[in-house]
């Protein structure tokens, strides 16, 4: 049974000066009283599957503890993970980018792609939530987190697939006694409110032989909305009204009727635009319990059960355009409610019918899609001592996702017998009202259902070598292993997007797959010299897996580390690790589907705003794309009109996808001098490398590369986006999943800590921290046969990793300063996002973005706690790029929201 943490002891921990700081070092322990009272305690590190008695390791380890998370008074994971340095913004509130989130918030390490981020709960997978083996981190309980840890580089040999750019791992506080009982609330102008509620309690179970900690939360946040800030507005692209345009079929004449009902020459139209979700509302119930018990001297049984339900709105798959029709109809003579001036200019047949283009909106407001997504995960395992020397941990974990899109405000285009329901309408009711209640016309729509699973065996027998031998510095520390995982998704879509009768331009795909792995993995870490000159202590650690894939040809992967505390000021880390990326079921098994291009098109009035940045255009009709290219194409001439509706968009999976590869080196240095009380400093430089990176090549980038940077008829770019042979116009963009030559990023990561006492007449301590990520390289190679592109400081989609983010800052950090005293700390945070510029085309930047947080903790008492704070203090808004802007009109990477201002209380009452 592990130490406890009482309440009182938790609500003071999180005040001290050392419980505040960001740890950077390296992964901070987890404690394990199982040992007998005279043997060492041993820990577990993030980045290693060996207990070990000290808090060091070769890894690179960025930690936030339970004290920033409170300051910051996150309500959901995305709250902490949006401001590290070292992560993009994946998958965000704004549901700007990744077509299947559905309100999901992903962790995009390093931006190399949400897909090349293994997210761990404890040490073990979390479940995902899509076919990308994307994790919706909301489903993690943030009031229980007691420590988030980031390890940079390739950690496949200890964790298996999917570790490239790194690994997030998120310690839950599981030794907690007592109760706590927590609210908080924040607010910015105009909405996006969140409020949460949260309820932790925790005691000893089995008469003191085993612990267990259950949590039961609920939060919500609600909508901001486009009309809310003025910056949203501009460009946008006015729709057809509910009044409706009308043009004789045999004439040509044609009348519009504006929105008072009166008539016009003029189509009219409307903007609605302000009616559209900035950040998506979301609601989130949670509740899970974690336990040990000692079931016997040697045996610890233990286990985790989660369980949440989230609920969002937001543009999903179809946007947020009102639904419109565009169709022709047959008007018959004796009518009613044909205005007279419409009247007089139609064409009636001898039968009394008139054929007539209806241009109108139904008036059923801007779409939306509900996604609910039911997680849960279950873990049972057993653990012990076998001898003094070896123990052993045997687990079983099963998780599974549940997901069902509504799309709202959308209908059935045509009935059962394949009629326009429109059509059948045109005599019978008021088309002509701008006013007219279609409602009943509207039904909401099945999207799609979606399930998820997620199954792991796993064994590890661990120790040391004490029982055979011991070098001169110490026993050999191993541990050896093995993990089977099965993973399956199966999505059935509703009837109207799997045959393509409702009026979205969209349509999904049927899908049932699944794969198993089977791995085999060992590591050691050999003590090499202790308390030698130059060599206090010298270590090395090695880790090697064997995979075997049902689904590709799997590779080895090996991790080679040292760690050498030269004294006790300055310590050396380095490792050289590669890593192995299966692809996951969206990647081999995903069916290819076509959408309209026209969804794409910013000049289209189907365009859908969180599509833009993919496709710009074609080069040839604009006049930017080199002119010999165009005509070796067939393309038409300059200024052509084009309707990319007649086009396709086509993306899906790629059943001849091969598994991506990846080299790590890190090579770092901590120094805490002995000379220079309460100061830390850590540099880590990393370099990751991936060569055969599944990704695809959005239409823009394509034709980019085709057309303006390259125009090359042999450029391989160039088939990814074909021409109709007649006509020469775009006819298919291919988008598929396929095998890039290489994706590239190097940098280094600096933390930096100083606690320092403040004046004698303003009392307690100063800390100043710092935590930032410099860029020194970051390439894409879309193809071996053309250039590699320089991605360092950009944004756009020709960079992207996966198109979860689209920002590729070569600069980020977050500093602040606290002033601490005995129970109260104030905190004045500094986050900096570096200049950028579009990546496809540099002359235009995006200045560097400063914003300032303030937070403010006050523990009342033993049992009360209130936490204050104002983020982007100055209410920065985000920035307004002419071109390359992917989320009305600036980057879903930079915060949409503005100032926040929020309060929480912590009350956890003594029962003594």
């Amino acid at each position: 049974m592990k130490a406890k943490t009482t309440h009182t002891k938790r609500s003071l921990l999180l005040l001290s000066p050392l419980a505040i700081a960001v740890s950077s070092v390296m992964g901070v322990a987890h404690a394990a009283d199982t040992e007998q009272a005279k043997k060492p305690e041993v820990i577990t590190v993030t980045g290693s599957r060996i207990q070990r008695t000290e808090l060091v390791s070769s890894s690179p380890v960025v930690s936030v503890d339970e004290a920033q998370i409170h300051l910051d008074r996150a309500v959901n994971v995305e709250d902490i993970t949006a401001k590290l340095p070292q992560a993009a913004a994946g998958a965000n509130s704004t549901g700007a980018t990744v077509g299947d989130s559905f309100g999901s918030s992903t962790i995009d390490l390093r931006g190399l792609g949400q897909n090349r981020t293994l997210v761990l709960i404890d040490g073990t997978r979390a479940v995902p939530f899509s076919f990308r083996n994307s994790v919706d981190v909301n489903t993690i309980p943030a009031g229980l987190i007691k420590r988030v840890d980031v390890l940079t580089g390739g950690a496949a040999a200890v964790y298996g697939a999917d570790a490239v750019a790194g690994v997030v791992n998120f310690v839950l506080d599981d030794d907690f006694t007592g109760a706590e009982f927590s609210t908080s609330y924040e607010s910015a102008d105009g909405g996006n409110e969140k409020l949460n509620f949260e309820a932790i309690f925790g005691g000893d179970i089995a008469e003191g032989r085993g612990h267990v900690t259950g949590y039961l939360g609920y939060t919500e946040r609600k909508e901001l909305l486009a009309g809310e800030r003025s910056y949203a507005l501009d460009n946008s692209t006015p729709l057809i009204n509910s009044g409706g345009y009308y043009t004789d079929v045999a004439s040509g004449n044609s009348l519009a009727i504006t929105d008072a009902g009166s008539v016009s020459n003029e189509r009219q139209t409307t903007d609605f635009t302000a009616d559209r979700y900035l950040t998506q509302p979301m609601d989130r119930f949670s509740t899970g319990l974690l336990f040990d018990v000692d079931v016997s001297n040697s045996a610890v049984a233990y286990g985790r059960a989660m369980y949440s339900k989230v609920t969002v709105k937001g543009a999903g798959a179809s946007g947020q355009t009102p639904i419109f029709v565009n169709e022709q109809v047959t008007l018959t003579s004796n009518n009613p409610y044909i205005p007279s001036e419409l009247r007089d200019q139609l064409t009636f047949d001898s039968e009394g019918n008139a054929r007539v283009n209806v241009e109108r909106n139904l008036g059923l407001g801007v779409q939306h899609t509900k996604a609910v997504r039911d997680s849960m995960q279950f873990q049972l395992g057993l653990k012990g001592d076998l001898t003094d020397y070896l123990r052993y941990d045997v687990y079983g974990q099963y998780g599974k996702t549940d997901e069902v899109a509504t799309i709202y405000n959308n209908a059935y285009r045509n009935d059962n017998s394949g009629n326009s329901r429109f059509a059948a309408l045109a005599n019978s009711v008021d088309i002509f009202d701008p006013n007219l209640d279609l409602t009943d016309f509207s039904d909401p729509l099945i999207y799609t259902t979606r399930d998820r699973t997620q199954s792991v065996i796993s064994a590890t027998l661990s120790g040391d070598s004490g029982f055979l031998f011991e070098l001169p510095a110490g026993p050999v520390d191993f541990a050896v292993g093995y993990e089977y995982r099965k993973e399956t998704g199966k999505q059935t879509p509703g009837d109207a997007f799997r045959n393509g009768t409702s009026f979205a331009s969209i349509s999904a795909f049927d899908m049932d797959a699944s794969f198993s792995s089977e791995e085999f993995y060992a590591e050691v870490l050999v003590p090499i010299l202790i308390d030698q000159p130059f060599a206090e202590e010298l270590s090395f650690e090695g880790a090697y897996r064997i995979s075997d894939y049902s689904n590709t040809e799997a590779e080895d992967t090996y991790k080679l580390g040292i760690n050498w505390a030269i004294n006790s000021d300055i310590r050396i880390r380095a490792n050289r690790l590669t890593a192995f990326r299966a692809p996951n079921l969206g990647e081999f098994a995903s069916p290819i589907t076509a959408l309209s291009l026209s969804l794409f098109d910013q000049n289209s009035d189907q365009f859908v705003p969180r599509l833009a940045g993919r496709y710009n255009g074609d080069p040839c009709l604009l006049g930017t794309g080199d002119a010999s290219q165009c005509a070796a194409f067939g393309a038409p001439p300059v200024g052509t009109e084009f309707d990319s509706s007649t086009a396709k968009y086509t993306y899906g999976g790629n059943p001849n996808i091969k598994p991506e590869q990846a080299e790590s080196d890190t090579l770092g240095i901590v120094y805490t001098p002995s000379y220079l009380e309460g100061f830390d400093l850590s540099l880590d430089y990393y370099s990751i490398r991936v060569t055969d990176a599944v990704s695809q090549i959005q239409p823009g980038a394509a034709l980019q590369s085709c057309y303006i940077d390259d125009p090359n008829p042999n450029n391989p770019l160039c088939g990814a986006v074909l021409r109709d042979p007649n006509t020469g116009f775009i006819s298919t963009a291919i988008v598929n999943d396929f095998n890039l030559a290489a994706i590239e990023q190097a940098g280094i990561d600096v933390a930096a800590n100083y606690v320092i006492d403040a004046p004698a007449q303003m009392g307690g301590r100063f800390r100043f921290s710092y935590q930032g990520n410099f860029v020194t390289k970051q390439t894409r190679q879309n193809n071996s046969t053309v250039a590699e592109v320089d991605c360092k400081g950009t944004y756009g989609s020709a960079c992207s990793g996966d198109f979860a983010s689209i920002l590729q800052a070569d600069y980020k950090h977050r500093a602040s300063i606290d002033w601490q005293l005995d129970n109260m700390n104030f905190q004045l945070g500094w986050r900096r996002i570096g200049e950028v510029e579009y990546a496809v085309d540099r002359s235009e930047t995006i200045s560097a973005q400063n914003y300032l947080d303030f937070a403010a903790a006050w523990q009342v008492n033993e049992e009360l706690a209130v936490n204050f704070g104002v983020d982007n203090l100055l209410d920065r808004e985000p920035p307004t790029p002419e071109i390359g802007a992917n989320h009305f009109n600036t980057v879903s990477d930079y915060s949409v929201i503005g100032r926040s201002v929020g309060v929480s209380l912590r009350y956890a009452p003594s029962f003594n």
